[in-house]
């Protein structure tokens, strides 16, 4: 990890000023140093509606919780609770979360009285109802972080008299630990953007081999495990045990 990483975990995000410059979708504004209102809570008249026909994006890191919340390893939830969707650029895909079946159709960990994998939940939900957006602006400089308030129209929180500055919205939310892997998986998404695997077409073996090491780590493990990819390095006992694992 870069010292770069360190320090942005540490402070946090740079709160986000108003950009005339960033041009916004409908139902999006800047957030800045003034709270937000907002509130989710069961009396709310449209709690748990928001966990129903989501479209919702997952990041590497938000497998890697729900895989050992859910106590299976990730090919099994790859297989069972996402479906591969268009990236954020052509030469690499994302994921998205496999909704149950129902009508309408729903998150597959939401139960009877709210979300059942809470503690572990995606980094969108943890969110919302704000979005989070980065830039690079320049090479060798940290990333710049910038949030969204959304606006739904099904989503009453906005009506509650409760307010949120973004400082505490992001402790409350437990948000840093996601922000920076997330950040760290945007350095390595916008290197796929190069289409490092020209030549190979899509889903060659490259590519392949890298969706399993981005999304797929028990998968990874496996076949670092069978071709012995770690006498490359230099490891100590422990280290290698570790990652073995």
């Amino acid at each position: 990890m870069s010292q770069s990483y360190q320090l942005f975990f540490a402070k946090e995000d740079p709160v986000t000023e108003e950009r005339p410059d960033l041009h916004l979708p409908p139902g999006r504004s800047p957030v800045g140093k003034q709270p937000f209102r907002f509130h989710c809570h069961p009396g709310v008249r449209c709690y748990l509606s928001c966990c129903r026909n989501v479209d919702l994006l997952l990041f590497p890191y938000d497998i890697l919780r729900l895989k050992h919340c859910l106590k299976m390893d990730a090919g099994t939830f790859l297989h069972r609770h996402t479906t591969l969707c268009q990236g954020s650029h052509p030469f690499f895909p994302g994921l998205k979360l496999q909704l149950a079946d129902g009508n309408p159709p729903a998150c597959p960990f939401l139960g009877e009285t709210g979300c059942t994998v809470y503690p572990d939940r995606p980094s969108a939900c943890r969110t919302y109802p704000l979005e989070r957006g980065v830039e690079q602006p320049g090479p060798g400089k940290p990333l710049r972080a910038h949030y969204f308030l959304t606006h739904h129209p099904y989503c009453k929180g906005h009506e509650e008299a409760h307010t949120y500055t973004l400082r505490q919205w992001e402790r409350e939310q437990d948000l840093s630990e996601f922000n920076l892997y997330n950040d760290l998986w945007a350095e390595i998404d916008a290197f796929f953007a190069t289409n490092p695997w020209a030549g190979e077409g899509k889903a060659g073996p490259y590519q392949q081999l890298a969706f399993l090491v981005c999304y797929n780590i028990d998968g990874f493990r496996a076949y670092a495990n069978e071709h012995r990819l770690l006498s490359a390095f230099r490891l100590d006992k422990a280290e290698r045990q570790r990652i073995e694992r």
